[in-house]
């Protein structure tokens, strides 16, 4: 990339997230990373992800090497004290089932069950989930192949469009069918309402949930 480039570049990002950027990195190494992420922000968050992008971490918070149980397993795994489960989960453990919409808590495509219970893990941090039962989409399934009763729903009924925003539905479906095997529509749709469809076809959802729900009751599925 040329000055040239780069100077235009850098007119489109906030310049305070330019003058707060990690110590040690220089402007134009910022602006690259920046710019090789995807996105031009004006969000400090994106720090982070910038700075990994060029192989360093902000500060002293080094890689401690921990074991997490993800989907009936012991994984060992280096995580970074900031660094959340939706990351380690995608870009470590290579389970990319997990959705990374908004980041930061608002659209639950990053849904996973800990201990049972739907989380989004874009703000969990890894660390904290030690010692409890990280369970994803890709967990779901039995060892036979014979899918969830969520997972045969969605396939009967067809029930996303762009299938986005679905492995976080699911999750979070599994999760309040735990608690509520037999709900009503007004019950489901509050207990599942923190996911976000970005097509908007959230009737066709409920229905697809409301199968599941019905696939549930009936199923033998431990």
């Amino acid at each position: 990339m040329n000055s040239s480039n780069i100077s235009g570049m850098s007119d489109m990002i906030d310049p305070k997230m330019i003058e707060s950027r990690p110590e040690g990195i220089s402007r134009r190494d910022f602006i690259k990373g920046v710019i090789a992420s995807g996105a031009v922000v004006s969000s400090a968050g994106y720090l982070f992800r910038a700075s990994t992008l060029l192989g360093q971490t902000a500060g002293s918070t080094g890689e401690r090497l921990i074991t997490i149980n993800v989907n009936g397993q012991q994984r060992r795994v280096d995580v970074m004290k900031q660094e959340t489960l939706a990351c380690t989960l995608r870009y470590k453990l290579g389970l990319t089932g997990t959705k990374l919409g908004c980041d930061r808590a608002e659209c639950g495509s990053c849904t996973v069950l800990i201990d049972d219970v739907p989380h989004y893990s874009c703000s969990v941090l890894t660390h904290t989930v030690r010692g409890r039962k990280v369970l994803t989409i890709e967990g779901l399934a039995r060892s036979d192949g014979k899918l969830h009763p969520v997972q045969r729903a969605v396939v009967d009924e067809l029930g996303f469009q762009c299938a986005f925003c679905m492995s976080g539905f699911i999750m979070s479906t599994v999760g309040f069918l735990k608690t509520n095997p037999n709900p009503t529509r007004t019950e489901l749709a509050h207990g599942i309402s923190g996911n976000l469809c970005r097509c908007s076809d959230y009737n066709k959802i409920l229905n697809t949930m409301m199968r599941a729900a019905e696939y549930a009751r009936k199923d033998t599925y431990a």
